[in-house]
């Protein structure tokens, strides 16, 4: 996680990126509790976290994964996580791009506003580190999608991330709110849905079904309440097999 200043390096790029990148119209800002609060949104493959890094501030800290900030750790996972469903006939130049890309994932994801986040023993310091920038007010982005289906916008979430609500009232007595956010990369927009609140006198169980069904509804709701568009999905998929966000 980065508490210091990015490099003059990453600066230009992240500058080269905005105007690649383009405008991102974001709505709903006042949805955003003046204290800390954890926004889940769609991943959209990378267009979740460029248009967080480049237009929620940075009072913003995003979830990702840590093998992707970690040399030696990035080409098994970058192949698994985004080319392992390429054609067969393809895959070897996906293992080689892999491993070209190990350098700037680096860089970038040590640079920008993120919190490594673990699936082994490492997750303790992932749930620390989040806390801490709760705490001190921060907004925390996740994307917790994960190769599972749900519906035409959505791929279905990963639920342990609910298990900050827990954490922070037991360190605050307050409730944590979860934002739901939909972005939409065809459409240049970002939207913001009215936060879930966490219920800490619930079974920590129950309301990790319950906030991400609701978070689930939220986004969708968002995506299918805007003009008719094409929706970048979680998978990796050709780009002539996205879904649109309305039926024909």
């Amino acid at each position: 996680m980065r508490d210091k200043k990015p490099s003059k390096p990453y600066l230009l790029v992240k500058a080269i990126v905005r105007m690649v990148f383009g405008k991102i119209e974001v709505e709903g800002l006042e949805n955003l509790p003046e204290e800390g609060a954890v926004i889940v949104g769609n991943h959209a493959q990378m267009n979740g976290p460029i248009a967080c890094e480049l237009y929620l501030g940075e009072n913003r800290y995003t979830w990702c994964a840590g093998e992707m900030m970690t040399l030696k750790e990035v080409p098994s996972y970058a192949y698994q996580d985004f080319w392992s469903q390429k054609p067969q006939s393809v895959r070897w130049l996906f293992k080689i791009a892999s491993y070209l890309i190990a350098p700037v994932s680096v860089f970038v994801f040590n640079n920008a506003n993120t919190i490594p986040v673990y699936h082994d023993a490492r997750v303790l310091a992932t749930f620390r580190q989040t806390l801490k920038k709760l705490r001190e007010g921060a907004r925390i982005v996740i994307f917790p999608e994960h190769d599972a289906p749900y519906n035409n916008i959505l791929c279905d979430f990963q639920e342990r991330f609910v298990d900050l609500g827990k954490m922070y009232h037991s360190m605050t007595k307050k409730d944590l709110s979860f934002v739901p956010m939909y972005i939409a990369p065809s459409l240049k927009k970002m939207i913001l849905g009215a936060p879930i609140v966490f219920r800490a006198d619930q079974p920590i169980e129950a309301e990790r079904g319950r906030i991400c069904e609701e978070l689930k509804i939220a986004i969708t709701d968002m995506a299918r309440s805007l003009p008719r568009h094409t929706v970048v999905p979680y998978r990796n998929i050709p780009k002539k097999e996205y879904p649109c966000n309305l039926p024909e």
